[in-house]
């Protein structure tokens, strides 16, 4: 089974933003080596603990300083942007970085200031929900496929660069599948959001299924990945405690505090009261434990599934923790170093 990375860049105890940044790039390298598939980066905005607010500068340097492991946006925010110019950065990406860009399209609400600041018309009171449209005309855009008595087709981008990034789709609500299966796009349901509508969604997707009209965006066939939060440790005691921190982020959002860091293991159990244990529930919102446990709580979630990948997220803020925690899941899933981290 293939593996993957999110990255939301959490800021580590005592270090600043750039830090986080830094250090996004040094895990890339590193799991490169290891050989995971593909590196994602997030678009997260509004607070200060998380450094991943703009994937599409990420991703460049991410993928300048690593020479075959697929890079891409975990995701763009679309529902924010105009699809042209979020088709004009990742052609040019393709361009540079040719067979190794993903583009991952989502939506969400970023927050009542940060939904207010990234609006060009802030005095309109209800921004308009046409996503839908949104990824049509980016799919166009992207594959350079629109027709010549198309009133945009006189604005190509990058005309002479074949072929086009990778897109998927990137959701958690109930529509989502929809979208990706009727465009016949791959597509990543994030189980960390929503752990127990995984199911529902993959396989709506895999029943709901076109293939795509395009000749170079989109598939032939379903393809599906499942997103999924992990810590792993070499004991379930050391992933317990390492779990505490994202634990107390979700706890502080479930209060609506948006904190300008986030807690340490220490300091998350202090204020949760204690550790608190892995759960055994079927769909976790965390998977939490030694490799052993890990390697079979995510072989089970991804044939239960369908998914022929997983895309792991994680908020670990010791770095070194965050490295040992990949080192351990290659050694568990037996990931070869040596080849290629071919989508």
């Amino acid at each position: 089974m293939k593996l993957s990375i999110v990255d939301i860049a959490p800021v580590p105890p005592g270090g600043t933003q750039a830090d986080a940044l830094a250090n996004t790039i040094d895990l890339a390298r590193r799991v490169e080596r290891l050989g995971y598939t593909r590196y994602w980066v997030a678009e997260h905005h509004g607070t200060a603990a998380i450094a991943s607010h703009a994937p599409e500068v990420l991703i460049p340097a991410i993928a300048a300083a690593t020479s075959r492991i697929r890079v891409g946006s975990g995701a763009v925010l679309l529902n924010h942007y105009s699809p042209f110019k979020v088709a004009e950065q990742f052609r040019t990406l393709h361009a540079l970085f040719p067979g190794r860009i993903d583009m991952g399209i989502g939506r969400a609400f970023a927050g009542r200031v940060p939904e207010i600041v990234l609006q060009r018309h802030r005095t309109q009171r209800r921004p308009v929900d046409d996503y839908g449209e949104q990824v049509v005309e980016l799919i166009a855009w992207v594959g350079q496929e629109l027709p010549p008595e198309h009133a945009f087709s006189e604005a190509p981008i990058l005309p002479d660069v074949p072929g086009a990034p990778e897109m998927w789709i990137l959701g958690s609500s109930p529509s989502s599948p929809h979208v990706a299966a009727q465009l016949g796009l791959p597509y990543a349901f994030a189980g960390f959001i929503s752990p127990e509508g995984a199911l529902s969604a993959l396989t709506t997707y895999r029943n709901e299924f076109q293939p795509s009209e395009s000749e170079i965006v989109g598939s032939a066939k379903p393809r599906a990945i499942l997103a999924v939060h992990v810590v792993c440790a070499e004991t379930q005691a050391e992933a317990e405690r390492l779990a505490m921190t994202v634990r107390s982020m979700y706890a502080r959002l479930t209060r609506g505090e948006l904190s300008r860091r986030l807690a340490t293991p220490d300091e998350a159990i202090r204020e949760l009261g204690g550790v608190i244990p892995a759960g055994e529930e079927a769909w976790p919102r965390f998977v939490i434990g030694d490799p052993a446990q890990v390697r079979t709580r995510l072989e089970r979630m991804a044939r239960d599934t369908g998914a022929e990948e997983i895309v792991i997220q994680d908020i670990i803020l010791s770095h070194e923790a965050r490295l040992r925690s990949y080192e351990l899941l290659a050694q568990a899933f037996e990931l070869s170093p040596s080849s290629p981290a071919s989508a």
